[in-house]
């Protein structure tokens, strides 16, 4: 099993003027409203855990307002979790002193936000390389590292211009690049592809999935769109008011929602697209392939199937992904029905 590059322990985040006092002696189970009413005090986290293994995209999904973003500025103590803990590579950033804090910042956790956060007045080369200049990189070695991120995220031939004449994909793969440029072990992602247009933002998923398939970075990736948690989570937080409702992989959301707010998520989701054959395939005697037909596996996705049952009445076997052991069967009756279902 994959080792847990960050761990949540129930972590809490409450403003107001005696935070401590609420967390200590007020009644966890009540509600974030009831909470308010009686204290004047704000549950923005509320006793949150978790674990992010090493190589992962990690989704925290939630409507505004659900604590999801706050959770993730206690995570890097760029806000103070009021209860908790958050541990990094084995060790408890709520614990460390300033030092420790601002050297995990510059060398093991870099982010990228929603508006991009360029500075102005300085070329892209300069922003990329601005991490490398804090930490005190000689001037050619910082460039140098920048000109290998600049080619990485797309941008080769660019690194002279300001942010200004850059478009709004432009300056966020520049953003990326920044993040990047310092080779940090955990990136965080705020929001990063909601400021842009639809079409602009379907590429920057794809072009960091297809950055992730070759760097396998620990990856915290923070959004209030559904469809987008599913196409990047290899595991799905989904808050609602300061509390985690359900973690899983977007197939386990898909297919198994724990309430009625995470089904209202699931039900314009094409579930063709998220769920596996070994999810909807049923029992079976068969004990081989049948000749000429390619096993199916059972993390194939529906949609990838659709061409190899429309045309065939055959059923065939479902085999394990890791030992090839027979597991089930799906013909092209299942396909359609998963197709077709939206429950």
């Amino acid at each position: 099993m994959s080792e847990a590059k960050l761990i949540c322990n129930n972590v809490w985040k409450i403003f107001g003027s005696n935070p401590k006092r609420v967390l200590n002696d007020h009644d966890h189970s009540k509600s974030r409203a009831e909470i308010q009413a009686e204290t004047g005090h704000v549950v923005a986290v509320k006793d949150v855990s978790f674990e992010v293994k090493k190589g992962e995209c990690f989704v925290v999904m939630g409507l505004s307002g659900s604590g999801k973003s706050t959770l993730v500025r206690c995570i890097s103590r760029l806000i103070e979790p009021t209860g908790g803990q958050v541990i990094i590579n084995g060790e408890d950033v709520t614990m460390m002193d300033k030092k420790e804090l601002r050297n995990l910042r510059r060398h093991k956790m870099a982010m990228v936000f929603q508006h991009f956060g360029l500075f102005p007045h300085r070329r892209v080369i300069d922003n990329i390389s601005y991490g490398l200049e804090v930490r005190g990189v000689g001037k050619l070695d910082r460039i140098d590292k920048a000109m290998e991120i600049l080619k990485l995220v797309g941008l080769e031939g660019w690194d002279q211009m300001y942010p200004r004449e850059l478009s709004g994909g432009m300056q966020q793969r520049v953003g990326l690049a920044r993040a990047m440029a310092v080779d940090p072990e955990i990136l965080i992602f705020d929001e990063p592809f909601s400021a842009l247009d639809p079409l602009i933002r379907r590429e920057m998923q794809d072009e960091l999935l297809e950055l992730q398939s070759k760097l396998q970075k620990t990856l915290v990736f923070i959004t209030h769109d559904f469809l987008e948690a599913i196409k990047m989570g290899d595991n799905i937080a989904i808050m609602k008011d300061g509390q985690i409702s359900q973690v899983g992989t977007p197939e386990e959301i898909v297919a198994n929602p724990v309430d009625k707010y995470v089904s209202d998520f699931t039900e314009d989701v094409p579930r063709y697209k998220v769920l596996s054959a070994g999810k909807v395939m049923r029992a079976t005697k068969q004990k081989s392939i049948p000749k000429g037909y390619d096993p199916i596996l059972d993390n194939a996705k529906i949609d990838s199937l659709i061409d190899i049952c429309a045309d065939s009445d055959i059923a065939l076997p479902v085999t394990c992904n890791h030992t090839g052991k027979i597991l089930g069967e799906i013909d092209r009756s299942i396909i359609m029905k998963a197709m077709n279902s939206r429950s």
